[in-house]
């Protein structure tokens, strides 16, 4: 099969979805690989790392799309993709659609087959090609909502771990899985006081092991206002697989909190999960809302593409191997679990109630 890799195209995106050792391997099963070029140059790969494997170069996008059957990228396509895509096309990238409906409607009106990594999902429930970039953001969220606590950013200028003769700072997380948990990890390790409210008892057994600064408690809506009025950062990372995220922090408890305090959006990708928040970007990444600084972009693994590019390759070459292989893996339920859209229609039964 003929595999086109685009050069991402969202503001500040630095990621690659194939790093030169996985274009390379997918070379020698016989495919015939095209990269856009420069589409790893962010990421620290040169065009030369991919053609000494066997890998092709195409000089624009235009010609990328034109030689590609199976497209494999990061990011939801966006202006600049949607032109070059075709009915033909197998899309197999992150999504998001829940929280696009005017992405949804182009898909449909092309016609194609759209795969969402972050609907690809394992009969247990997993989704193994969400999992590394949510460890990624999760991570970012506390280095990020860290920064953005000094005084110089207008921030509180509160030190998150403290030290003797001052207050630790306090980390409110929304969510357990992967990106709550690398938050709750990171903040605890850096001394913060952390609360986890999450609804999963195996969940909480896991971040009560994080350390003794670590709380995890059911959100009832009584206690999740009174630890978010006490929090000087706020991590959102909740998640219902397909679907359009809840709101589990409202307007009205974002103004309890103290001036320069700040709030960090990890489920913006699927339309976030605080009531005061909307979609940013890394040229632009905060705005303030009731004194409290937000940070909101959607792509927030986007800032370290070396780190992003190696992780999120790792996690999906072996369902490029399956998608590339043939009308094979329509047999395989967890790459049926993830489309999206086909055919002009929608398929994954969380967004059948979208309103286009």
């Amino acid at each position: 099969m003929r595999i086109g890799v685009p050069k991402e195209t969202k503001t500040l995106e630095g990621r690659v979805a194939l790093v030169p050792a996985a274009a390379g391997d997918l070379v020698k099963r016989g495919h015939e690989v095209w990269l856009e070029q420069d589409a790893g140059v962010k990421s620290g790969f040169k065009d030369a790392d991919y053609t000494r494997l066997g890998v092709k170069i195409a000089p624009d996008a235009a010609a990328l799309y034109e030689k590609g059957e199976l497209i494999v990228k990061v990011k939801e396509p966006i202006a600049g993709d949607l032109q070059h895509l075709r009915k033909d096309h197998l899309l197999f990238c992150y999504l998001h659609l829940a929280a696009e409906p005017a992405l949804t409607k182009h898909l449909l009106d092309i016609g194609l087959t759209g795969v969402a990594f972050e609907t690809v999902e394992l009969p247990n429930g997993d989704l193994p090609l969400l999992a590394p970039m949510s460890v990624i953001a999760g991570k970012i969220g506390v280095q990020v909502g860290t920064h953005l606590l000094h005084q110089p950013m207008s921030g509180k200028g509160k030190l998150l771990g403290g030290l003797p003769s001052t207050e630790r700072g306090k980390v409110v997380v929304f969510g357990a899985g992967k990106a709550g948990g690398a938050s709750a990890a990171l903040a605890a390790a850096a001394g913060a006081n952390v609360t986890v409210f999450e609804m999963r008892q195996d969940r909480m057994d896991e971040m009560m092991r994080l350390g003794n600064n670590v709380t995890a408690l059911y959100p009832y809506h009584d206690v999740v206002a009174r630890e978010v009025a006490q929090a000087d950062l706020v991590i959102g990372a909740v998640l219902i697989t397909g679907a359009k995220a809840p709101h589990v922090m409202t307007r009205e408890m974002l103004r309890e909190m103290e001036d320069g305090s700040v709030v960090v959006d990890i489920a913006i990708d699927q339309g976030g999960c605080f009531e005061t928040s909307r979609p940013t970007t890394w040229k632009e990444p905060t705005y303030v809302e009731e004194g409290v600084t937000h940070f909101c972009v959607t792509n927030m693994p986007g800032a370290v593409p070396q780190t992003s590019s190696q992780a999120i390759c790792a996690a999906i070459l072996p369902w490029v191997n399956k998608l590339a292989a043939g009308a094979d893996w329509r047999n395989n339920p967890a790459l049926v679990r993830g489309i999206n859209v086909e055919g002009g229609k929608i398929v994954h039964p969380a967004l059948q109630d979208m309103k286009l």
